[in-house]
């Protein structure tokens, strides 16, 4: 959410952030209704000032027919007073609900573009595996190293379903371990946190209203998150952080659930697009300056592609145009591996940056070093997710007698150099 000050003295830079990142918004819409709800706004206080004026005066008359005259003009003032309330209840859910629809102003580097397809490529790391023989995809080597079972996965959970087994469930083990342990190396504190979570976190790091369609929602209203984001930023929801907890580092393990609403006839095999899912997730609160956030955007891509480069799988980085970015998204980076079978780059990591406009929403401040209050910056980022990271692996790592080599950095949490028909 942006200020509804700031939204007034740039309207044409809120249009344009609208515009570069593809969304249906209309600021001067936002405006008139603005407009209408302080004018209204005024008029009730106004009023209410009179209320208790004439409540003073009654309590002050002692003449009893001259306080009958204030008390009939009063109660017409207080039905009058009522109505307006009522009219300033249904402004300020309209002008609510228009706000909450305000996209982020992305940063002046962010390339212009419909969607993904013009993302723009800034660095390519690591060589593509020559094979000298005919390779095979993820689902052919993990279906004969009894590693996953989509076919009973389809049976049990339907489409996109999946049973990882054996050194399947190892190897994401190792993932996952191998990832904390470079996070806490560079001061992330480690957290466990709920997928089932309620609508307040959603609406406050943005993925409601637009995002719902993608939403698994609970009989009670709840959701199951896609990110681990979304219950980390809701756990410092309506608090005030001093200075000296600047910055949080957190790295976020989770479960993930998406429904891959607009995805049909996308990946419908293997392991790349999923109903559910796991994740490691960089969590970074900041001071709210711009230099602050942009570091520790670099910083946790720094991060992430540290952990590529350790498995030593060939990868891409992209700077996300603007119809490919986020409501709230400032700016983003993904970083794709590269998958031999598909002879291209498939997304495996998420960076963003943010400044304010998750915090304004959640009400996350920090007291600066004059006693003032002011909004964190927050950014996230992919650590690590699962299965998916999985597909690049397996098929940059297979021999020719259908077995995986363990990359050296998963060993010795693994416990074997190589995957085989044995294990």
């Amino acid at each position: 959410m942006l200020d509804i000050k700031f939204i007034r003295e740039n309207k044409d830079l809120v249009q344009a952030a609208a515009e570069k990142k593809k969304i249906d918004f209309q600021v001067d819409e936002l405006l008139a209704v603005d407009t209408r709800r302080l004018k209204v706004l005024a008029e009730v206080e106004l009023m209410r000032s009179e209320q208790n004026e004439a409540n003073q005066l009654i309590s002050q008359t002692t003449d009893p027919d001259e306080r009958q005259r204030h008390i009939a003009e009063m109660k017409v003032l207080k039905d009058e007073l009522q109505l307006k309330e009522e009219k300033l209840k249904t402004l300020v859910k309209e002008w609510q609900q228009l706000m909450i629809r305000v996209p982020n102003v992305p940063d002046m580097s962010v390339p212009a573009g419909d969607d993904d397809s013009a993302n723009q490529e800034i660095k390519v790391w690591g060589d593509k595996p020559q094979f000298s023989f005919s390779p095979k995809n993820h689902i052919d080597i993990m279906t004969g190293l009894k590693m996953v079972d989509l076919e009973r996965g389809t049976k049990v959970a339907g489409f996109r379903g999946y049973f990882l087994q054996g050194a399947g469930v190892r190897l994401s083990f190792a993932l996952w371990q191998h990832a904390f342990a470079m996070l806490r190396q560079a001061g992330y504190e480690e957290m466990l946190v709920p997928s089932l979570v309620r609508r307040e976190p959603f609406l406050g790091t943005g993925y409601l209203p637009q995002g719902e369609e993608d939403l698994y929602q609970t009989q009670d209203g709840d959701f199951l998150a896609g990110t681990g984001e979304v219950a980390t930023m809701g756990y410092f929801m309506d608090e005030v952080l001093p200075l000296s907890a600047l910055p949080k580092k957190l790295a976020a393990w989770s479960p993930c659930f998406r429904r891959e609403a607009g995805s049909h006839g996308k990946d419908t095999r293997g392991l790349i697009r999923l109903h559910e899912f796991y994740k490691v997730e960089q969590v970074v609160l900041c001071e709210a300056r711009h230099d602050e956030s942009v570091h520790w955007h670099e910083e946790l891509l720094k991060l992430a592609e540290s952990y590529m480069q350790s498995l030593n799988i060939p990868y891409r980085v992209v700077v996300n145009c603007g119809g490919d970015l986020g409501l709230g998204q400032v700016k983003k980076y993904d970083l794709e591996a590269w998958v031999p079978l598909e002879e291209k780059y498939r997304e495996t990591h998420s960076i963003s940056y943010f400044h304010d406009f998750q915090a304004r929403r959640l009400n996350t401040k920090y007291l600066d070093a004059e006693g003032k209050n002011h909004f964190v910056h927050s950014l996230n980022g992919t650590m690590a997710a699962t299965p998916r990271l999985l597909v690049a692996l397996i098929e940059n790592y297979q021999q020719a007698d259908g077995t995986i080599l363990v990359p050296e950095a998963l060993q010795p949490y693994f416990g074997q150099t190589k995957i085989g028909f044995d294990n």
